[in-house]
């Protein structure tokens, strides 16, 4: 059993036990989070759309961290200008617990 959910604007494939790296939600790491979902599909029985508006995917939120740092340089030849900066995107790291239909 699968399903696709939503979660800060991107669709994930999950199934029961996956950790899932989203976008950085505003939840504490070991509370309890619903996603919304789009698809389920168990055993060649596919839902989607208003079939599955009654399905529920829940998720525990594990850890809070951010990605490894990539770093974006700037370069115009011949004009001395050059300008590096990082960035470190933040997540939110679920497991998913449930996946009802």
């Amino acid at each position: 059993m699968y399903a696709i959910v939503e979660c800060g604007g991107k669709q994930y494939k999950v199934e029961k036990d996956m950790l899932v790296k989203v976008e950085k939600l505003d939840a504490e790491v070991g509370a309890t989070v619903d996603l919304k979902v789009l698809m389920l599909a168990n055993d060649g029985v596919v839902k989607a759309g208003a079939d599955c508006k009654d399905a529920k995917v829940s998720a525990v939120v594990t850890r809070q961290d951010k990605h490894a740092k990539i770093l974006v340089v700037h370069y115009k030849p011949k004009k001395q200008i050059r300008k590096r900066q990082g960035h470190r995107q933040p997540y939110t790291e679920l497991k998913i617990t449930a996946i009802e239909g």
